[in-house]
């Protein structure tokens, strides 16, 4: 399991370590950070961990302030020493909320409570993957017209899909665009997940096109693709999709 924990008073981060050592040696803490500038930044170029340690009163703010900026999915497990932000706590991805001095019993029950969700989660995601397998094959190419003639296009060749002034249009790998007659929409639902990846409402990637990857703000990402140069407008994962973007590249 790898942990995340955000705490600004040293001793307490390294009691709360050595507690999970004790309870659990497969927990691994991949970093600790002490304000919200500090985690902000962590997940904006970080994977997202499988559970989170936040405390609440921080260096320079309230902990709150970094789900304003970033979009966190990861479960989190508050450890603080103020019962007055309980509510606040469970209208975001809180699974406990814990008082200092926090004993290890408080902790073993919130990391079994934790657990449960998890397996919850991974037999969903089982559920998907059987659902996937059991839905038609991915589309393999795509027919495009060039003047008076068409062409069939692999998908394997598509550097990205994306919408101009309404219509959709896919790019090839020797630089060219071509519209075709679907949606964006659409399109998502007939090509291999694995493969591609929606970015924002106008733009659909292919993994193997990403050339590099910049961070843009505190909250976006800037994608480069090959042959894709000349283009007018920047290619941004928007922020509701950045999580989700990093486990998908992450795979």
């Amino acid at each position: 399991m790898k942990v995340l924990i955000i705490e600004d008073e040293r001793p307490a981060a390294q009691k709360l370590i050595r507690m999970l050592e004790e309870i659990d040696r497969s927990i691994e803490i991949i970093d600790v950070v002490k304000s919200v500038e500090q985690a902000t930044n962590w997940f904006a170029a970080n994977p997202a961990p499988e559970l989170i340690f936040m405390d609440i009163q921080l260096e320079d703010g309230i902990s709150f302030e970094i789900f304003e900026t970033c979009r966190i999915t990861t479960p989190v497990i508050f450890t603080t020493a103020y019962d007055e932000y309980t509510l606040k706590a469970f209208k975001v991805n809180s699974v406990d909320y814990l008082l200092k001095p926090i004993s290890t019993e408080e902790l073993k029950a919130a990391i079994n409570k934790f657990n449960a969700l998890h397996k919850q989660k991974t037999d969903y995601a089982k559920l998907e993957t059987i659902i996937r397998q059991l839905q038609p094959q991915t589309k393999e190419r795509f027919l495009i017209r060039i003047g008076e003639h068409f062409r069939s296009v692999p998908v394997s060749s598509v550097r990205c899909f994306f919408v101009l002034e309404k219509s959709a249009f896919l790019l090839t790998d020797k630089g060219k665009s071509y519209p075709i007659d679907y949606s964006l929409d659409k399109i998502e639902q007939m090509i291999d997940p694995k493969s591609f990846f929606r970015v924002n409402r106008n733009y659909i990637v292919n993994f193997h096109a990403i050339r590099d990857i910049l961070i843009y703000s505190s909250s976006r990402l800037k994608l480069v693709l090959d042959d894709y140069a000349g283009k007018d407008d920047d290619i941004l994962v928007s922020r509701e999709r950045v999580g989700a973007f990093k486990e998908w590249i992450d795979r």
